[in-house]
């Protein structure tokens, strides 16, 4: 990728077409978004990265989340002001917020934002578990998602499920973790197994007290 330790959108978004042939781009992109900063809510305007914006509100009136009705109050005010109107609260639902107001609501939105898209996670992820129990034994075609020192992720095809292949069911050899590589290789036979490598597993075991 251009842009050094810098990238901009654009470097990230020529990236993208570059690989967008290869089988293997969903992972390369999944790998791109995590690079990415989280998102929070701020009150000083920096704009949007992805958007490649230098100002941005972020507002969507059929959600009404609350960040969304935070600005809506606030351009109801504005609008108000320019009528003359000089009250801190409006009768349209306006609220003039001060700074230090907008900055302590944007930590905890931005709190209540992570807490709600773990709690989605963990649902997901127990649904996909208690699925996967009816098809222990069942071997399936997947793609190497990720590499650690103790095993490889696999995500299965069309079903998109994630799973550990712990290394130590890795027979026949013994595996060292590349990190620079993202890649296990075997000692003796130099297998590889590396990062957006298409497998076969077979499902040994779902441990649903686990999610």
């Amino acid at each position: 990728m251009e842009g050094g330790l810098k990238p901009t959108t654009k470097d990230y978004a020529e990236l993208l077409e570059k690989v967008k042939a290869r089988p293997d781009h969903e992972l390369i992109q999944t790998m791109l978004l995590r690079s990415l900063s989280q998102a929070v809510y701020n009150a000083d305007n920096i704009g949007h990265f992805g958007l490649a914006l230098e100002q941005y509100a972020h507002f969507t009136s059929p959600i009404r989340r609350y960040p969304d009705l935070t600005l809506h109050r606030g351009i109801k005010y504005l609008l108000a002001k320019e009528q003359g109107v000089k009250r801190k609260t409006t009768d349209s639902g306006g609220y003039h917020y001060s700074f230090d107001e907008m900055d302590l609501l944007g930590d905890h939105c931005s709190m209540t934002e992570r807490r709600a898209d773990d709690a989605t996670r963990e649902v997901a992820d127990w649904l996909k578990s208690e699925y996967m129990q009816d098809h222990v034994g069942n071997e399936f075609n997947g793609v190497i998602s990720s590499v650690t020192g103790f095993g490889l992720f696999v995500r299965l095809d069309d079903l998109f499920i994630d799973g550990l292949v712990h290394i130590s069911t890795l027979e026949n050899d013994y595996y060292q973790f590349d990190a620079t590589r993202q890649r296990l290789i075997g000692e003796n036979s130099g297998m590889q197994y590396r990062l957006g490598d298409k497998v076969r597993i077979r499902v040994e075991a779902v441990h649903l007290e686990q999610k």
